[in-house]
C-alpha cells in the first residue's frame, strides 16, 4: 500500500466526574450533539410534510406534475440549506467548548456558562478512606465514550478498489460522536455493548480532471472542460453504530473487592451501523485569468439516502485501528455499483 502520513490534531477530552446538579464538559457535548440529532429529524419531517400537501394539490389538479416536480425540489434544497446551516452552528458550538479546554482555559473550578447561570467543575474528595476513580469506574456497568475518528476513504466495485478513479491521500473521512458501553456479564469484563451516535462525513477527490454529472438517475465521472485545481465529493451521515466489544481488561483487586475497568488494555470490537444521508455536495476549485474560483454544488446525485454497513476495529487502550465497509451503494440506480470504504485510526476517549 502507497505511504501516507494521516493528518489531523487530536483533540483532547478530559474526563470530569459527574456531581449532582452540576453540568459536565462531557454531558455539554452531549447536549449538543442531540441538538443535531433534533434538527435533522425536524427538518426531515417539515419537509415530507411540505411533499405530503402538494401531492394532495397535484392529486386534486390544483397543480401540474412539472409544477410539483419543481417545488419539491425547491422544497429539498431549502431543507438542506436550513438543516447545513443549524448543523454547522451546533458544530462550531462543540468546536468551540474542546477548544476551550485544550487551551486550558475552562480547568478544574472553573464553569461553563449557560441560560444565564454559573455551573462550577469542582474536583470530589478522594482520600485515603474514600473509594479510587478505579474503583468508580468499575462499579458502573455503563460507561460513556466521546469517539473521533478518520482516516483514508474510497469505494469498491466488483470486489475491486477503485484508487485510480479517486486521490488515494485526498480522499478521506471523518467520524464524531458518543457511545455508550455496557458490561454484558455481571462477574466478567470481556464483553460489552456499544451504541450510540455518530455524524460521518466521507469525502472522495476524483482524479484525471474529472468530476460527477448526473444524467437522469445513473451518476458518472465525467472529465471537466476546465482545469480544476481540485474536485471533491462529500457526503454527511447521521448513524447508530452497534458493536459488541472484547475488552481484555483484567480487573483491579483493592481492600478485597474486585473492580473492572474498560479501555486499559487490548480490545477490538465487530458490528455495524445505519443511519441517513443529510447532506451531498460537490466542490470544484479552479483558476481563469489569475483568478480564483470555488463552486460549491449541492444536491442529491442520485445518492442512496439511507446508508447500513459492517465496521470492526481492533486497538490498544483509547486508540484502535478501524474499518468500516458500506453494504448498500453510494448511488442508487448505477450500472456499476461503488460501495463506500474506510480505514483510519479510532479513539474512544473516557
Amino acid at each position: 500500500m502507497k505511504n501516507f502520513t494521516i493528518y489531523l490534531v487530536l483533540l483532547v477530552f478530559l474526563f470530569v466526574s459527574k456531581v449532582l446538579g452540576q453540568e459536565t464538559f462531557e454531558s455539554r457535548a452531549k447536549q449538543i450533539a442531540n441538538k443535531i440529532e433534533k434538527v435533522t429529524k425536524e427538518e426531515k419531517q417539515a419537509l415530507k410534510e411540505e411533499i405530503e400537501a402538494l401531492n394532495i394539490q397535484l392529486s386534486e389538479g390544483k397543480i401540474t406534475q412539472a409544477q410539483a416536480d419543481k417545488r419539491k425540489k425547491e422544497l429539498a434544497e431549502a431543507r438542506a440549506v436550513i438543516i447545513e446551516e443549524k448543523v454547522t452552528l451546533a458544530q462550531n458550538e462543540l468546536n468551540d467548548l474542546v477548544q476551550q479546554k485544550v487551551d486550558g482555559k475552562i480547568k478544574e473550578g472553573d464553569s461553563i456558562k449557560k441560560h444565564g447561570l454559573m455551573i462550577y467543575w469542582k474536583d470530589k474528595d478522594w482520600s485515603d478512606n474514600k473509594r479510587s476513580k478505579d474503583s468508580i469506574h468499575g462499579e458502573k456497568r455503563t460507561t460513556s465514550q466521546f469517539v473521533f475518528a478518520f482516516g483514508l476513504n474510497n469505494t469498491m466495485a466488483d470486489g475491486k478498489l477503485q484508487d485510480s478513479n479517486y486521490s488515494f491521500i485526498g480522499s478521506h473521512f471523518y467520524e464524531w460522536g458518543f457511545t455508550y458501553n455496557s458490561r454484558l456479564l455481571k462477574n466478567d469484563n470481556l464483553l460489552h455493548a456499544k451504541y450510540g451516535l455518530s455524524v460521518m462525513y466521507n469525502n472522495i477527490r476524483p482524479t484525471d480532471n474529472r468530476n460527477f454529472v448526473v444524467n437522469g438517475n445513473q451518476t458518472s465521472l465525467e472529465v471537466n472542460p476546465v482545469n480544476l485545481n481540485e474536485s471533491r465529493f462529500r457526503n454527511v451521515y447521521i448513524v447508530l453504530p452497534l458493536h459488541l466489544e472484547f475488552d481484555f481488561t483484567k480487573p483491579k483487586e483493592s481492600n478485597g473487592k474486585t473492580y473492572f475497568r474498560t479501555h486499559k488494555s487490548f480490545r477490538f470490537g465487530i458490528g455495524g451501523y445505519a443511519g441517513i444521508n443529510v447532506k451531498s455536495k460537490q466542490i470544484l476549485k479552479f483558476e481563469e485569468e489569475d483568478l480564483k474560483y470555488k463552486t460549491t454544488i449541492k444536491g442529491d446525485y442520485n445518492v442512496n439516502n439511507f446508508i447500513y454497513g459492517l465496521s470492526s476495529y481492533i486497538g490498544y487502550k483509547d486508540m484502535s485501528l478501524y474499518l468500516k465497509y458500506d453494504l448498500n451503494p453510494l448511488f442508487q440506480d448505477n450500472l456499476i455499483k461503488k460501495n463506500n470504504i474506510s480505514l483510519g485510526l479510532r479513539f474512544d476517549l473516557n
